[in-house]
């Protein structure tokens, strides 16, 4: 985005930059979101798909339910918006993605360092101790069980589950010592992951948001910018690489 007014002389090779990554991203790849009037939970209970309650009363419901997520986010790809951080961090090598979104795109794109703070769908582990399950596809869509007797279930976060501890010991890592800081698609109203781009600006990164949508986070940003990811990642790349040059 050429004359923007980015103080890119700021930064160089060694800047550390964090990409935060929402369900905005993702949509452009044609990956349903859920809250949007076409989304998910429009058309489904949520606690009877997506919560430990829900799985327990049919499980068979929802492991075919996440087999048609998956076959669906099979048929996508990574957008413009996913390539341009594959640039980014060829740009930056001490770079990070933090995504709330599972569907894995941002590791199709290339992209590196990604800490997923709600899990990936493609991943499964048990219900009762947490060890991960390796299944194929069809193994996946039929109940099964780990050697501890719990049932194996998506690697994703729930309602009412907690986000790993670990993986948000990470990211906090991540945004503590960042120079910039990427707020991508992402609405930054579900919490605690919409605590991290205030929190890195508090550190004193440079904060950036990607959204074509007002957020409770635009008015505090460095700079806001009402497009897609697609359309405004690829731009900027241009802007960071000709004045890092």
């Amino acid at each position: 985005m050429p004359g923007s007014s980015i103080p890119i002389h700021k930064f160089t090779s060694s800047s550390e930059v964090v990409f935060f990554t929402g369900a905005g991203i993702s949509s452009e790849s044609g990956i349903s979101t859920f809250r949007d009037p076409e989304g998910y939970w429009a058309k489904h209970d949520p606690m009877q798909l997506a919560s430990r309650q829900g799985f327990k009363a049919d499980p068979q419901l929802v492991l075919s339910w996440y087999g048609d997520r998956r076959e669906s986010i099979r048929g996508s790809f990574p957008n413009a918006g996913h390539l341009a951080i594959t640039n980014f961090q060829k740009l930056f090598p001490h770079s990070v993605v933090i995504t709330q979104n599972v569907d894995g795109l941002h590791f199709e794109a290339g992209n590196e360092r990604v800490i997923e703070l709600h899990g990936n769908i493609h991943r499964h582990k048990c219900l009762e101790c947490g060890t991960s399950i390796k299944l194929d596809e069809a193994q996946a869509r039929t109940l099964n069980f780990c050697t501890c007797g719990g049932s194996v279930r998506p690697d994703v976060i729930w309602f009412g589950e907690r986000l790993s501890m670990e993986i948000l010991n990470q990211a906090h890592a991540a945004i503590e010592s960042c120079d910039l800081f990427f707020s991508i698609g992402t609405s930054t109203q579900i919490y605690p992951a919409a605590q991290l781009p205030f929190d890195a600006q508090r550190h004193g990164a440079y904060v950036i948001e990607i959204n074509p949508d007002l957020t409770p986070l635009s008015s505090q940003v460095d700079l806001s910018i009402r497009e897609l990811a697609g359309t405004a990642l690829p731009k900027l790349y241009e802007e960071f690489y000709a004045g890092l040059s």
